[in-house]
């Protein structure tokens, strides 16, 4: 986690955001433990009390769970729970802008997949878009 928080919404949110982001990148798995109240205060020089609020957070959206002396767990089905929250969130918030930028640049499916970024190594097969053999060019390749 980086060490750095920002002025635009309260710490323990942003210290809740954090934990989500593991969570979706994997460096938190279903089932881990998460790092100690205690250890993330000093580590990160925060008063115990915000660390604790942040970490209620996950616990009132089920994403963690409390094992009374033992620490807080990520829940099963956690990582399902928020993907599903995050492409929703993604379709409704980021999406729409997206979209309105592409139309008005005047972009085209084609060109789009034939510049997108690699996919993650660790990205399975399975989820790429049928049509992605565009998306396999290497823009690099392509220069002269």
């Amino acid at each position: 986690m980086d060490a750095t928080w920002n002025d635009s919404q309260p710490i323990y949110r942003q210290l809740r955001d954090r934990v989500v982001a593991m969570i979706l990148e994997g460096a938190l798995k279903e089932g881990d433990p998460l790092p100690s109240v205690r250890t993330v205060a000093a580590e990160f020089r925060l008063n115990p009390l915000t660390v604790l609020k942040g970490y209620q957070q996950l616990v009132d959206e089920l994403l963690v769970e409390k094992r009374r002396g033992r620490g807080m767990y990520v829940a099963e089905g956690a990582t399902r729970a928020l993907m599903k929250d995050e492409r929703q969130r993604f379709l409704d918030t980021e999406w729409p802008r997206v979209y309105a930028t592409i139309q008005r640049l005047g972009f085209n499916a084609q060109e789009l997949l034939a510049t997108a970024p690699a996919a993650p190594a660790e990205r399975p097969a399975a989820t790429k878009p049928a049509d992605a053999g565009a998306a396999d060019v290497d823009p690099a390749d392509s220069k002269p």
